[in-house]
């Protein structure tokens, strides 16, 4: 268990949250998923509506803003202290910026970061908002990565944004990504298929296979079946509108 109480570090991916066409469904999926409990925003705000775990805010859901959106995933946030000056090295290291920054109110400043293969994150500087508030544990955030055609080039804008230090895996196309105080907190793999670039996200589970049967029960289809690995047992789901996501009970550490 680990509890947040300030922003994150640099880099860190720091909240998720995936916008529908009916958030209220997602809710019904992902509380019989995860367990969630929720406090749903106004209709001002688009029913942006916090995913709770003991209370504390671990993801989001909302109406998604566009009526034409025919695709939906889950939107991952790196932690900085200046959206605007990571802005600045997203494009200067050749990345897209499709939304400018702008400030939500009192709870922070963000904003919608491309990079140069076509992987979408966003960016959050945590002012009342801090961000996730528990990770990994069941039910919460606990890694993410980039699934893309062009591995290299991802490694060497992400090393270049956020000053990661990347390790690659031995035997597979897997480099793993350390913040400035050596962390690991996330990864890019190679995937062979050509698929879109994603970034997927990982969300601790108490019971791999059972959560899977949750999921599908509810209304999720596998993409990836459940697995051991050196890292835990995972599984990959595609939610009912389409959104991917993973699940994983972590190993022990080592």
């Amino acid at each position: 268990m680990v509890e947040i109480s300030q922003p994150q570090p640099y880099g860190t991916p720091t909240w998720v949250d995936l916008g529908v066409p009916d958030h209220r469904a997602a809710m019904e999926f992902y509380a019989a998923v995860f367990g969630w409990e929720f406090l749903e925003g106004p209709a001002e705000m688009g029913y942006y509506t916090m995913c709770l775990v003991r209370g504390k805010p671990v993801a989001a859901l909302m109406k998604n803003p566009d009526p034409e959106a025919t695709e939906f995933w889950w939107n991952m946030y790196f932690a900085t202290d200046d959206v605007d000056g990571t802005l600045k090295r997203i494009s200067d290291a050749g990345g897209r910026i499709p939304m400018a920054a702008m400030d939500i109110t009192d709870q922070g400043r963000t904003a919608i970061g491309v990079d140069p293969v076509g992987g979408q994150f966003g960016l959050w500087e945590g002012r009342a908002h801090i961000g996730a508030q528990i990770v990994n544990e069941p039910g919460t955030l606990v890694w993410n990565e980039l699934l893309t055609a062009q591995p290299q080039p991802a490694r060497e804008f992400y090393s270049t944004v956020f000053e990661f230090r990347l390790e690659p895996l031995p035997d597979i196309d897997y480099t793993v990504l350390h913040r400035a105080d050596d962390r690991a907190v996330g990864g890019i793999e190679g995937d062979p298929t050509g698929s879109k670039p994603l970034w997927v996200t990982y969300f601790e589970v108490a019971d791999t296979d059972a959560t899977v049967d949750r999921a599908t029960t509810a209304g999720a289809t596998v993409t990836l079946t459940a697995q051991d690995t050196p890292f835990g047992r995972i599984a990959g789901l595609r939610d009912p509108f389409g959104a991917d996501f993973r699940i994983i009970r972590s190993a022990p550490p080592s």
